[in-house]
């Protein structure tokens, strides 16, 4: 157990150093949403570019990968928004934000580098995917159902708003671009590489301070039921519905497999907070962000021990 430790430790412990750095105004807020947008927009786009284009189509397009994590997202979403909108009499909005919270992963920030420091490469190769389904299927849906709800434009509008946002998101672009070379063989030359190589390394400990940061000021005052639930489902239960999706589509990557049950154990994205703030949910959201985040070391270092009992992981010192 101490060596599975040994793992997740270090992760948190750079929260930790990102949530003291910003607490104590040795970096400010606004330097830290700078770095947050270095991650976004610069770093995880080239970690997946380098992921992509280093393989062949045949290892990246995984139709019973996206299958499997799309369907058991999708699942966990609907209990979720049926629970929040039928038994507790949850407004539309207000349900589709805690579905949101309890079916999509922090795959960037947080899934990424907890896969990497277990899996390895293959890490880079699951995040592309995951923000496929993430991107084009569960977070539109959220936000059209929120929209909807919230009678913004409708649900077309919302649905349109959607796709406008898919155009601009850099990790599809980076995805599109990286299949591009992936399909055609094309190679940059190796100085341009190295510099993408060089960005990309900073990805996974960048975006680890920058949630370490973001959670500096959020407080917990909401429902107990709320915090509980959406985390329960987020943690514990959305890894559980990979895994049984991943089986039931006979998924045959071992390593893919064990990556997408990882991706699936994290917290929800860091951006939950600002999302739910648009439907009036901002201040549950952040409740439970910040009580998923909190929980996961524990969460996160017991599935990495039941994954090594079970003999899906790396051998471990």
């Amino acid at each position: 157990m101490l060596a599975i430790a040994a793992i997740t430790a270090p992760i948190f412990l750079i929260v930790a150093v990102g949530y003291l750095t910003i607490r104590t105004g040795i970096i400010d807020k606004a330097t830290n949403r700078a770095l947050g947008a270095f991650a976004l927009y610069v770093a995880l786009p080239a970690l997946i570019f380098k992921a992509l284009s280093q393989r062949s189509i045949g290892e990246i397009v995984r139709a019973d990968y996206l299958v499997a994590y799309a369907a058991a997202s999708l699942v966990v979403f609907a209990l979720v928004f049926a629970t929040a909108r039928f038994l507790r009499g949850e407004t539309m909005a207000g349900s589709a934000m805690r579905a949101l919270g309890g079916s999509v992963s922090n795959s960037g920030f947080i899934g990424y580098p907890v896969a990497a420091m277990v899996l390895g490469e293959i890490a880079g190769v699951a995040l592309a995917l995951n923000m496929v389904v993430e991107n084009i299927i569960m977070i539109p849906l959220a936000l059209t159902l929120a929209e909807a709800g919230e009678g913004k434009g409708g649900m077309w509008a919302a649905i349109l708003q959607s796709l406008r946002r898919l155009l601009r998101n850099p990790f599809m672009i980076s995805i599109f671009v990286g299949l591009v070379f992936a399909l055609s063989g094309l190679t940059l030359p190796e100085p341009v590489f190295r510099a993408i190589d060089m960005v990309a390394t900073a990805a996974g400990p960048v975006a680890l301070f920058v949630i370490g940061g973001t959670l500096v000021g959020i407080r917990v005052k909401s429902l107990v039921f709320d915090l509980i639930s959406v985390s329960f489902a987020k943690l514990l239960l959305h890894p559980l519905a990979v895994f049984v999706a991943f089986m039931l589509v006979g998924a045959s990557d071992r390593d893919l497999l064990t990556a997408a049950v990882l991706f699936a154990s994290v917290p929800v994205i860091t951006v939950y907070a600002v999302l739910g703030e648009r439907y009036g949910e901002g201040e549950i959201c952040a409740a439970i962000l910040l009580a998923g985040t909190t929980a996961s070391f524990f969460t996160i270092t017991s599935l990495i021990w039941v994954l090594h009992y079970l003999d899906r992981l790396p051998s471990l010192p």
